[in-house]
């Protein structure tokens, strides 16, 4: 099920890249990114879209959607309206793995995680270029090691996502641009880059309190 989503979206987007590329055979030097922000909107709103709609008929098991961390819980401005914000402020979910822990991570939180980001497909990097990982090669459970993060550290995308997973979960997460790096280009992602994360949640830690040393207080919270 999963190849034939993922086949379905990419596809298009793949044909375009490479017909550039094979139509650049006889040039200097071959573009990496061409057409890269205009490619990057496409590939989101169909993955959105899709998302959307998977919500919509009740398959929420394989399919999420949720707004951007800081834009939850907002009140009502001045005149009582709250904004409704587009798709660009959303991140979309699929479930690879579901998770049995009770509870999500907060904003205060750190967290032990799996995880590998990729671009979109490009012209040298059929699978997308991964621009950050945890672990090497194919991911399995017995043998990668976590990594511990601070929640409130990461981009807004990455972010929102932890505060709704469980122990256990494991999504690709499609983060638009706005939720990354936006029109900024940082080091392995260009500008208006739409980010996939493979994120798999394994514990939080959580400060209860401090202690008279001044020291925080807390515990991992594995299951």
């Amino acid at each position: 099920m999963k190849s034939r989503i993922m086949n379905k979206l990419w596809l298009p987007l793949l044909f375009g890249l490479f017909l550039f590329a094979s139509c650049s055979e006889d040039e200097e030097m071959v573009v990496e990114f061409p057409n890269w922000q205009a490619t990057n909107e496409q590939a989101f709103q169909e993955v959105m879209d899709y998302a959307k709609a998977e919500t919509s008929s009740g398959n929420t098991d394989q399919w999420k959607v949720f707004l951007d961390w800081s834009l939850e819980n907002q009140s009502a401005n001045m005149g009582g309206f709250i904004e409704d914000y587009g798709d660009e402020y959303h991140i979309a979910v699929q479930v690879l793995e579901k998770g049995t822990g009770s509870g999500c991570p907060l904003y205060t939180d750190s967290v032990l995680v799996h995880y590998r980001g990729r671009l979109l497909p490009s012209t040298s990097y059929e699978e997308g270029y991964v621009i950050d990982e945890s672990y090497t090669g194919e991911f399995n459970d017995d043998t990668a090691l976590p990594v511990k993060m601070y929640v409130g550290s990461l981009i807004d995308g990455f972010t929102t996502a932890l505060m709704q997973m469980h122990i256990g979960d494991r999504w690709m997460v499609y983060i638009p641009s706005q939720l990354g790096y936006g029109s900024t280009e940082s080091t392995n992602v260009p500008a208006y880059s739409m980010l996939r994360f493979d994120i798999k949640l394994v514990g939080y830690y959580r400060a209860n309190h401090k202690s008279r040393a001044g020291e925080p207080k807390g515990e991992w919270i594995l299951e």
